[in-house]
């Protein structure tokens, strides 16, 4: 009896734990997911491809001083999958913000990543064992919720294309002003000659695709996850704890946002469109959103994948509304 009311209290006592580290990491990585743009809001970003490249670099960097801190565990190839899903939606980044602005941009793309992530873990896709939650009636509610917000934000008109002098109205990444005429580019780009309907529609678009991949990068770590317990996979005694897997996400990020700015100064024929006042701005967002999302990785371990992507995304909209 004493054996079982002295496990009964180390168990509690370790969930009290758990939960508390979870919404500890929850709430630090909503608080820098919601404000990892701030630093480049008042610098002209161009195309966004110059930037993502800054942005990746610096993730990287942040993963690997990490992976030193937690003593170089396994690299698993299989979780850069994910950071090459990631880095193929943060790509679109830019451009949406230029063709809808960042308030629906970013409602759009949170909102289906929010979709996506949670109805992956709930139900078990790709591969992945679903999960089970206490309640799944709160858990359900909070998922629909977040899809109403964003059918009703889909009404909102975005102004994108008027630029005030005023710096607290000026759109995000779009106050050509700050830059001088000499780190500016001749050729406008590609976003600049679309009309506001176009504009709107092909951001729109963007910015749901881009959800998707936002709400699947977790997907592979999940599955060697889920494959560690069985004894006949090659995943076999993985580590369950998500931050072992954080060097081989973000170096999968670092990979392929560098093979996509490859291509893209082979298609601008070794011309591309560098703007050098946004590299330090970009570089502190990078760190910022690194830190942010190994806080998220801390939130899936301790809360579970189904639990954190509705806390997080959603919240995360919320602080960037501010």
């Amino acid at each position: 009896m004493e054996f079982w009311i002295t496990e009964t209290n180390h168990t509690v006592h370790s969930n009290s734990s758990n939960l508390a580290i979870g919404f500890t990491s929850s709430a630090i990585s909503v608080i820098l997911f919601g404000s990892n743009f701030v630093p480049v809001k008042k610098f002209d970003t161009g195309d966004g491809m110059f930037f993502q490249w800054i942005l990746c670099a610096s993730i990287w960097i942040v993963a690997l001083v990490a992976n030193l801190i937690l003593r170089c565990p396994k690299f698993w190839p299989l979780a850069m999958v994910g950071g090459c899903v990631w880095a193929t939606g943060n790509i679109t980044v830019v451009p949406i913000v230029k063709t809808v602005g960042l308030g629906l941009g970013l409602l759009l793309w949170a909102s289906t990543n929010l979709l996506t992530g949670w109805a992956s873990s709930r139900f078990g896709m790709f591969g992945i064992d679903p999960e089970v939650v206490h309640r799944p009636y709160l858990n359900y509610a909070g998922a629909g919720l977040s899809a109403i917000s964003a059918v009703i934000f889909l009404f909102v008109k975005t102004d994108v294309i008027s630029v005030t002098s005023e710096p607290d109205t000026t759109p995000i990444l779009r106050d050509k002003q700050i830059n001088s005429e000499e780190d500016m580019p001749s050729d406008e780009s590609w976003l600049d000659k679309l009309s506001p309907l176009q504009g709107r529609i092909i951001g729109s678009v963007m910015a749901i695709f881009a959800g998707v991949l936002y709400g699947s990068c977790f997907i592979p770590v999940l599955y060697i996850k889920d494959h560690s317990k069985r004894n006949d996979s090659m995943y076999a005694g993985a580590s369950q704890f998500d931050l072992d897997y954080v060097f081989a996400h973000y170096s999968g990020i670092f990979v392929t946002s560098t093979v996509y700015f490859l291509i893209y100064c082979a298609v601008m024929k070794n011309r591309p469109k560098v703007y050098p006042k946004a590299i330090l701005p970009g570089f502190i967002s990078g760190c910022l959103w690194a830190i942010a999302n190994c806080c998220w990785f801390l939130a899936n371990t301790y809360l579970s994948a189904v639990v954190s992507f509705p806390i997080i995304t959603a919240f995360s909209l919320k602080i960037d509304h501010l």
